[in-house]
């Protein structure tokens, strides 16, 4: 509770609630409640409703159901190609895959959640929302309070860096982190140790590591030959954004080139470009009449097109200055292509990062990883390395 209560609450006993010190003597302000049965939650306009916490910790592990949610705003096929949906769907697979039932529901408002989970039989034990766009209120009074038997999460997608572009989010977050104290089926977690860190020490409040898994289609690398010779197809992917850092991407190719001798086709993605038409044009007028580079702008593919597209490169550069797990990277090392990243991708091995603002660095590291037998089966190894550390992860917040 709040310091600036007129009072405090005693000790709490089941079916009795809290007793033997001062009442509060105002409505408590938003995202106060009394954990008491048949307590009360304050909203911002004043108004008051009863809470039912009669929750059942007693699930047995077999019946853990999770849902994933995201924001979709196509909704369509129930698949999403836009990086929260894979990365939901590569989740629910792993956890498929260790026995945990999970399903991926694109969602477009809370309301739209609270009707799935209505009609569910049988209904989720878990949700997780990925990323904090959804109002703290609606989150509390359509979700959290009305399911009390589910477990809901939160869990940011994005390091602090990268929040710069989302001020909504960060004040989301916030808010969530008040609900989680006054709620007993509620938790804050990221999928960045960094940026759990940042709310544990910075805010003194409890947050969890929930990271990225990736499903591996494949139980080992697949064999890919370094280059040997000709055009060099080199893929700077992902929503065009300015902390993507796609112009050093772009230069480091310029340069690759002619340290190289050899011509260079330099990707990107347009289909979201996100506060980077600048960066395009600065990609653009980089590479103007450069004899070597052609810069070649690829569709937002579906994802197994993606895929296909991420194969056929010899090279990839995601030298972001923010990140929390970076889906590109992954399927990059999926598919036994290398990248060269900043240590903002903290999962990727440590001789694919180079300096984040230094195109210098980032060529000759993507030099020594092209002519590198082993570059790609070693992206291959880290990434299962994470997934594991990651499994364990979730596991424990899903006591099984």
């Amino acid at each position: 509770m709040s310091k600036g209560n007129a009072g405090t609450l005693g000790q709490y006993q089941p079916g009795k609630g809290f007793s033997g010190r001062q009442a509060i003597t105002r409505p408590p302000r938003a995202f106060e409640c009394s954990i008491a049965t048949g307590g009360m939650l304050g909203s911002r306009k004043g108004n008051f409703q009863t809470l039912n916490t009669s929750i059942d910790f007693t699930r047995p592990t077999a019946q853990r159901r999770v849902v994933i949610t995201y924001k979709n705003f196509p909704v369509a096929h129930h698949v999403s190609h836009i990086g929260l949906g894979v990365s939901a769907l590569n989740t629910a697979k792993v956890l498929r895959e260790n026995g945990v039932h999970a399903d991926v529901w694109p969602i477009l408002h809370a309301k739209d959640l609270a009707a799935k989970i209505a009609a569910a039989n049988p209904r989720p034990s878990h949700i997780v929302i990925a990323a904090p766009w959804l109002p703290t209120l609606d989150l509390q009074a359509l979700l959290v309070f009305r399911f009390p038997d589910i477990q809901f999460a939160v869990v940011c997608h994005s390091n602090v860096g990268f929040l710069s572009a989302d001020p909504q989010a960060i004040t989301n977050f916030r808010e969530d982190l008040n609900l989680e104290q006054g709620s007993l089926n509620f938790t804050c977690a990221g999928n960045s140790q960094r940026f759990v860190k940042f709310i544990q020490e910075s805010y003194q409040r409890p947050c969890i590591w929930l990271p990225n898994l990736y499903y591996f289609d494949s139980k080992a690398p697949t064999p890919r030959r370094p280059w040997s010779g000709g055009t060099i197809r080199i893929g700077s992917f992902g929503a065009v954004r300015p902390l993507k850092n796609n112009t050093s991407a772009a230069a480091a190719s310029l340069e690759i080139a002619e340290k190289l001798h050899t011509n260079v086709q330099f990707h990107i993605s347009v289909g979201r470009v996100e506060g980077g038409y600048t960066v395009v044009r600065a990609i653009e007028a980089m590479l103007h009449g450069s004899p070597r580079v052609t810069l070649v702008k690829d569709e937002w593919y579906q994802w197994p097109v993606f895929r296909s597209l991420i194969r056929s490169m010899h090279l990839l550069i995601q030298p972001s200055f923010s990140e929390s797990f970076n889906m590109v990277t992954a399927d990059g090392a999926m598919e036994s292509i290398p990248s060269v990243v900043s240590d903002a991708i903290d999962w990727a091995p440590p001789d694919w990062k180079a300096e984040v603002d230094s195109p210098d660095s980032i060529a000759r590291i993507g030099r020594r990883l092209l002519l590198d037998d082993f570059a790609g089966a070693e992206g291959f190894g880290a990434l299962q390395m994470h997934d594991s550390a990651g499994l364990l992860a979730w596991q424990k917040w899903l006591q099984v």
